[in-house]
């Protein structure tokens, strides 16, 4: 950057980035916070996806990460069919285990 233009920068007034509808919190916000817990069951029900301990529920069936190298034109055909390409291929995998009777 020129001196010119760092000069011009420098020469800015700073920014007011401070939000009165929504202002920054203290200590003492954070010590008076209250977790999901303290809602009520309509408040739950309203927002479904808020829970105790965070995070998806835990399933009966839990997966697993794993890096899986495909072919570009395995990828390319199952990512053309749009989103949920990923769950697609395990149902592919799925099927051939119960083709082959080796579960």
């Amino acid at each position: 950057m020129s001196d010119d233009i760092e000069r011009k920068l420098g020469a800015q007034p700073e920014a007011d980035l401070t939000d009165p509808d929504n202002p920054e919190w203290t200590e003492e916000d954070f010590a008076r916070a209250e977790g999901p817990e303290a809602l009520s069951a309509a408040e739950l029900a309203a927002f479904p996806r808020t829970r105790n301990k965070g995070g998806r529920p835990r399933s009966a069936n839990p997966k697993r990460q794993v890096t899986l190298r495909l072919s570009q034109s395995v990828l390319n055909h199952f990512k053309a069919t749009g989103a949920g390409w990923q769950a697609r291929i395990e149902d592919v995998l799925k099927a051939e285990i119960e083709r082959s009777g080796k579960h």
